[in-house]
């Protein structure tokens, strides 16, 4: 790459971050029918030429926003190096994980809100977003085999089964916490319910797993 193309391509790939970052907002404030291509662009502080430039159309814009969603909590799981844990903390690594990356990131939540409205439409175009999730199985299963081996962990547990009951954990309660704070009379968003909802997803994932001592 000659020294003229690298500043060209460096301000190929910060546009197209902002219009990234731009789209990831609006629809996950507005929803896919909701959102705008003319607020996107606004808010990349880009136009529409330009943002039609990288993006075919508003699904094909929509489907990159879901394919580096995906991609960011994949990689920030692959920081966790799970597989260097022993099997117990690991598991509860990542349950913790989980948790924290859904409070911090409440548009991921809403980007899939959205999605299953629409039946996976956009998704299961995606080439990309199975890789991803599957690296995250595979080193599930081998979290669990090692668990068996030292017998800690019982047999037979569905590596796949195991993750979505721990993202169902954790999703159900935030994305329904208002209601539920408001049918039940408790409100579930304080910072001690929060800690007390961890530790209670913690005890049954590892209640599940773990063989009786």
């Amino acid at each position: 790459m000659s020294e003229t193309s690298k500043p060209q391509t460096r301000n190929k790939e910060r546009t197209q971050s902002l219009i990234l970052a731009a789209a990831t907002e609006e629809f996950a404030e507005k929803g896919f029918a909701g959102a705008r291509i003319e607020k996107i662009a606004e808010r990349s502080g880009s136009n529409k030429r330009m943002l039609y430039y990288y993006y075919q159309n508003k699904e094909d814009l929509f489907l990159a926003v879901m394919e580096s969603a995906y991609k960011t909590i994949r990689d920030a799981e692959s920081e966790l190096h799970l597989l260097d844990l022993q099997p117990v903390e690991a598991i509860r690594r990542l349950i913790t994980f989980t948790w924290d990356y859904y409070l911090q990131h409440p548009e991921f939540l809403r980007l899939l809100n959205t999605e299953n409205l629409y039946h996976a439409e956009h998704i299961r175009r995606s080439k990309n977003i199975g890789f991803y999730n599957s690296k995250l199985i595979d080193t599930l299963n081998e979290i669990l085999i090692r668990g068996q081996s030292e017998k800690l962990f019982r047999g037979g547990v569905d590596p796949l089964q195991l993750y979505i009951s721990i993202a169902a954990l954790s999703y159900f309660y935030l994305s329904n916490n208002d209601t539920l704070s408001a049918v039940f009379g408790r409100d579930l968003n304080t910072p001690k319910a929060k800690v007390e909802r961890l530790q209670h997803m913690t005890d049954i994932v590892l209640g599940y797993l773990m063989l009786c001592s």
